[in-house]
């Protein structure tokens, strides 16, 4: 949950944001009720910690700093096993681990993560944000493709002293973060569709810079009628590895016709755009400001990026906030008409990224985008607050 916000400052503006206490959220959430318990788990407690003896050297912390592309110096591990439970939890240095060929995540797929940042503060505390959530949301991924259940607490505190023993990796400069992954793995070594016998879950960091080095910069989105990326009743709301192998060709063709993501349809409704949560910003048919995003049916990631902006705009208190079936047709409509007053996907990685333009059926549909800001005006603020809270949320 969040904490309480003091007055702070975030790129030379002071603003004061206040959330809703534990249990009286300002919106109908999918983490309204998270139950982070477990039959069965290991413990904080019990957490084992070996040190590395060879440091690695830091990569360069400016924009050259690519996604993905460095480790930290350390790793979590905990493996679980079927009749015996889960094993004392590790902290121990980076290191490749060996998989049999025959390893069911291999060839079922049996495999899941998660994806959030650690930040440091103007005093070099590191922050997480809104951590509790990913833990909620990874373990019904975990159960959803029949992997071990643990307590999301005792997670969310091992991961806490991963961080605290890696603050080093966290760079300083603004917009930069430690890009946290927590993954669970099939261990299984046996050929057949079943339940794992034996399963690993491990947490990896690595620094990242910021999304747009430069600011802002507005993404064109292509309407693809031959992919779909989920199925009513699949698993497009969750996070594994199958939801995100087969987007990749469609995204390279898409680019290659000179757009920057997919704005992913089913039936044509409207869905995810490229790996993150899309918005629109506009004047209702009815003549009310309304801000809208695909309601949870299923086939959408219920992101926390997501679900953290349509609590401060509900909190905003300025216009409507929706959740619903949003058809493409809907948009290209209120693009005719002029309704349509901005549009941004929401996610963990570039946590908000204006849209400027939707290829529909052939057509190019531009879409407002102040020139100053590269974005959206409320884009813009909503990017400004989510900052201002990633930077004041949890001491570890």
């Amino acid at each position: 949950q969040y904490t309480d916000i003091k007055m702070i400052s975030c790129a030379a503006t002071k603003l004061r944001f206040f959330q809703s206490v534990i249990g009286k959220r300002l919106f109908a959430s999918y983490y309204a009720s998270m139950d982070f318990s477990a039959k069965e788990t290991f413990h904080a407690k019990d957490l084992i910690i070996e040190m590395t003896q060879n440091k690695k050297q830091k990569p360069v912390f400016d924009t050259s700093l690519r996604f993905g592309h460095a480790s930290s110096d350390h790793m979590f591990v905990c493996d679980w096993e079927m009749g015996k439970g889960w094993d004392t939890p590790q902290i121990i240095p980076y290191q490749p681990f060996s998989l049999d060929p025959m390893n069911s995540t291999f060839h079922y797929a049996i495999e899941g993560f998660e994806g959030l940042k650690a930040y440091k503060d103007a005093k070099g505390t590191p922050r997480l944000f809104r951590a509790d959530l990913n833990m909620y949301r990874f373990k019904n991924t975990c159960k959803r493709i029949s992997l071990p259940d643990f307590d999301g607490v005792e997670l969310l505190e091992c991961l806490k002293e991963l961080i605290k023993l890696e603050k080093d990796w966290i760079p300083q400069q603004e917009g930069f973060s430690l890009y946290v992954r927590p993954t669970a793995i099939s261990m299984c070594d046996k050929l057949g569709v079943a339940v794992p016998d034996k399963a690993r879950l491990f947490i990896i960091c690595s620094p990242i810079g910021p999304y747009y080095p430069s600011g802002f910069k507005p993404i064109k989105l292509f309407c693809d009628p031959n992919n779909v990326r989920a199925f009513p009743k699949g698993a497009g709301a969750y996070k594994i590895g199958s939801n995100y192998g087969p987007t990749i060709a469609p995204g390279g063709q898409a680019i290659k016709q000179g757009y920057d993501q997919i704005l992913w349809m089913q039936d044509e409704n409207v869905g995810e755009v490229g790996t993150s949560n899309i918005f629109f910003y506009w004047k209702n048919q009815q003549g009310e400001l309304e801000l809208i995003t695909p309601s949870l049916d299923g086939t959408i990631l219920p992101g926390v990026t997501r679900d953290s902006v349509l609590e401060i705009a509900k909190e905003m208190n300025r216009f409507k906030v929706t959740e619903r079936v949003i058809k493409i047709q809907e948009v290209i409509q209120a693009i005719k008409e002029n309704r349509l007053i901005e549009a941004f996907g929401a996610g963990t990685a570039v946590t908000i990224s204006p849209v400027s333009q939707i290829c529909y059926q052939g057509v190019d549909y531009p879409i407002n985008i102040n020139e100053e800001l590269h974005a959206g005006e409320l884009s813009y603020e909503l990017s400004q607050k989510i900052f201002a809270i990633q930077l004041s949320l949890i001491h570890i």
